[in-house]
């Protein structure tokens, strides 16, 4: 696992594992990164389902739960397919540009 600190974001990624083993991987870690805001890059993953992505919704709802922002990117699934509760962007730079408007949303207690 792959991580990439810029400030109070971390972006999470992995090559050459399995969906399976990255949440696992991604779950064990989280300790050490439940204090930033988390990027999760799924852009090495080939097949992705919205199933897939609901593997995910747990620990974004534990992590959104702190007020951090987890945000999940693919282009593999929309975020028509996945429920409101967890956030697909199709690129990184949307993922920063969430976490900056939900970091105002939370300073104005939106």
């Amino acid at each position: 696992m792959i991580f990439d600190k810029q400030g109070t974001t971390t972006t999470v990624f992995q090559e050459n594992t399995s969906l399976e083993t990255f949440l696992k991987n991604l779950k064990k870690g989280y300790d050490d990164l439940k204090h930033d805001h988390i990027i999760v890059n799924l852009f090495s993953f080939e097949h992705l389902s919205a199933g897939d992505i609901l593997e995910f919704l747990e620990l974004s709802n534990t992590h959104r739960s702190l007020k951090k922002s987890f945000i999940l990117v693919t282009e593999k699934v929309s975020y028509d397919e996945v429920p409101e509760e967890i956030c697909v962007v199709p690129t990184i730079q949307e993922a920063r540009d969430i976490i900056e408007m939900e970091e105002i949303e939370r300073d104005l207690d939106l």
